[in-house]
């Protein structure tokens, strides 16, 4: 199905199937059943099988499905699966607006809403570009690892901050936050690179979160406690604003 346009009006063919798993997380699944094999093969039943059951949850871990990516211009789409935790105002990281001596502007130090999405260990980690254009910035910054769910991990925590702009000057930033669990931030994109909405552009490892950066003037399309998903939930249209409310049933 990669490749192929599919739109609302029926076109285009879609079916279940499982996912890939992706290249960064088979040499972990392969460790972990090599692991559950030595108990086994010495009869300790007891303590392979729960270590082999394990190792099906590491290839789980690292599940790369497909995406029906929304092609539409204006329109933001989530860079992770996962929960929506908070939604606030606040400005960008300086990392994302400081000039960086690189002569492309960074994004306006001005007050924007924030979305925060948490993933935890169940949800698929592999991260994909809110929006298309050229990859600005990729600033990895040191820190601790402090639960991902709590605000201060924002400024506290391990992080990796992406910028990507559009042809006619609109940029989207959204920040990679390792957490308890997480212990290493992967990119698979470079300064000076071109994505395509939607298009993976790295992943956390075990449990995280990822928050995201709207234009200013620009209202989120989800609500808090929603559920989304990457490359397919459009968080925000540019420009667009208006009050969303949900009832948790």
């Amino acid at each position: 199905m990669a490749g192929e346009i599919l739109d609302n009006q029926g076109r285009g063919e879609a079916s279940w199937g499982w996912p890939a798993i992706h290249p960064e997380g088979r040499k972990y699944g392969v460790i972990a059943i090599v692991i559950s094999l030595i108990p086994l093969v010495l009869g300790w039943e007891y303590v392979g099988l729960p270590l082999l059951f394990l190792s099906a949850g590491v290839f789980a871990f690292f599940r790369d499905p497909e995406r029906v990516v929304p092609q539409s211009e204006n329109t933001i789409v989530a860079p992770a699966d996962g929960l929506v935790t908070l939604i606030k105002t606040c400005e960008p990281p300086l990392e994302m607006s400081v000039d960086d001596g690189s002569g492309n502007p960074g994004l306006p130090a001005v007050p924007v809403t924030r979305i925060s999405i948490f993933m935890s260990v169940f949800d698929v980690h592999i991260n994909r570009a809110p929006i298309a254009g050229t990859v600005r910035r990729v600033v990895y910054v040191p820190g601790k690892f402090v639960n991902a769910d709590l605000d201060k991990a924002s400024e506290e925590n391990e992080r990796q901050h992406v910028l990507i702009e559009r042809g006619d000057g609109l940029a989207i930033g959204f920040t990679q936050i390792a957490g308890l669990i997480a212990r290493r931030i992967v990119p698979f994109v470079k300064p000076g690179d071109t994505v395509a909405k939607g298009q993976r552009v790295g992943l956390i490892r075990f449990g995280s979160r990822v928050d995201v950066y709207l234009p200013a003037g620009t209202d989120p399309k989800v609500m808090m406690g929603q559920k989304i998903i990457a490359g397919e939930t459009v968080l925000a249209e540019v420009g667009a604003t208006a009050l969303l409310e949900g009832i948790a049933q």
